[in-house]
């Protein structure tokens, strides 16, 4: 039987409001709430922990307001964040599915992990439901990003507890999975990027209703990318068969590039690739490809001329810069 770990997370950061460089940890977990749901989406087990802090001694003005949490109410019922992981980890089980609302609360627990010296018991790649990309999925337009409280408040959840603290918002996210189409949002899973493929063999490819998604390994430029034969690949969503690109790939903005395709069996596909940099300056690709009418493609085809029109007054600005100096 499936179970899912729906987590939510409060933390502290440096009250000055900068990160410490020589402490190289922006964010400390205080708090993980989290509630355990069985294949039905109902609450079979609960988790409610509060962390002692360890790095920054005082919280941020905001986190307090936000919370109410003290400090004192952490040093007097709060554990090591060592101890209350490991409590955490066995009581999730090796099986769990885990759900946030939003994509970084797994990403922040992992860097605490890591911080704290533990080894990491999350499997890679981290696949995970992101509750409030789903609800904008089936409930918004697919791209707007709602509060939890306001997406609670949409649906007409009971307000019965308070917003903000980490076992709360759990128990809310999970209602909001509840009124959810589970059937329908269930394929739509996410990855997590914290930990990233380190060679070709852990690249990840994965399969959605309507499109695919492919995340590379990391490369030391964009260029070096963007110059990866399997990165620029466009494959059909439908046969598995490499296609011939229509429009090559093109600089889209700063981080990403478009691609058109045609299959001769299944028509016409867009690419699109987002070159995201890491921590460490390196660079790995996150690629989608879907397919498209004639509508979308003739949108592609007008994005590469802007694009094109762009580049072009830019060189001619550099080369009249350059004129100028000469002249000067």
């Amino acid at each position: 039987m499936r179970e899912y770990v729906v987590l939510d997370l409060e933390w502290n950061q440096n009250p000055c409001g900068r990160e410490l460089p020589e402490r190289n940890l922006t964010f400390e977990i205080i708090e993980i709430g989290a509630v355990k749901l069985n294949d039905k989406l109902e609450i079979i087990s609960e988790f409610n922990r509060l962390v002692r802090p360890q790095v920054y001694r005082e919280l941020h003005y905001k986190i307090s307001q936000v919370t109410h949490i003290t400090m004192d109410e952490l040093k007097a019922k709060g554990q090591p964040f060592e101890t209350v992981m490991r409590d955490f980890e066995e009581w999730c089980g090796p099986d769990a599915v885990y759900c946030t609302w939003g994509p970084m609360d797994l990403t922040e627990l992992q860097r605490n992990i890591a911080y704290f010296g533990m080894e990491n018991p999350f499997p890679k790649p981290l696949l995970y439901y992101d509750v409030q990309k789903l609800y904008s999925l089936f409930r918004k337009n697919g791209e707007e990003k709602t509060a939890l409280d306001t997406a609670v408040r949409e649906l007409e959840i009971p307000e019965d507890r308070p917003f903000h603290q980490a076992f709360d918002d759990a128990c809310y996210t999970a209602r909001v999975m509840e009124k959810l189409d589970w059937e329908k949002a269930e394929p739509f899973i996410s990855i997590d990027y914290y930990r990233l493929p380190e060679n070709r063999k852990e690249e990840v490819f994965l399969r959605f209703p309507g499109y695919t998604k492919y995340v590379s390994r990391t490369f030391a430029s964009r260029e070096d990318a963007i110059g990866d034969r399997r990165v620029t690949d466009m494959v059909c969503t439908v046969c598995q068969k490499t296609m011939k690109k229509k429009i090559r790939w093109f600089p889209s903005g700063q981080r990403a590039y478009l691609c058109l395709s045609a299959c001769r069996e299944h028509g016409l596909h867009k690419g699109k690739l987002r070159i995201k940099r890491t921590e460490d300056g390196t660079v790995f690709v996150v690629k989608t490809i879907k397919p498209v009418d004639e509508e979308g493609a003739a949108e592609i085809s007008v994005r590469r001329d802007e694009e094109k029109k762009k580049r072009n007054e830019r060189n001619r600005q550099k080369r009249r810069e350059r004129k100028r100096k000469k002249e000067a």
